[in-house]
């Protein structure tokens, strides 16, 4: 789902490249592709398409991702793609 957009700026997936195999893994489970590898690495290419599911760092054999899966309203956005309820009335993650 590339251009993909909720909200720039808040994503909290960080990575640490010293900890980093390249295994690829964060590459095949992101659905917004945040990450690329290259030179054995990977690198975090486009930070405000996370939405925070935690895909990323539940699979990285080595703990070199961490993100605070949900904060960025990840379950209010999976839910609205698969057609659920609204949150809180407004139609919004938060209201």
């Amino acid at each position: 789902m590339k251009g993909f957009r909720y909200l720039d700026g808040v994503a909290t997936v960080r990575l640490d490249p010293s900890a980093c195999v390249g295994c690829t893994r964060c590459v095949e489970v992101c659905p917004h592709q945040v990450f690329a590898v290259s030179d054995r690495k990977a690198h975090i290419v486009d930070k405000d398409a996370c939405m925070e599911c935690g895909a990323c760092a539940k699979n990285c054999p080595t703990a070199a991702i961490e993100v605070e899966a949900g904060v960025g309203c990840a379950t209010w956005v999976i839910d609205r793609w698969f057609g659920g309820k609204k949150f809180g009335g407004t139609g919004s993650c938060c209201g």
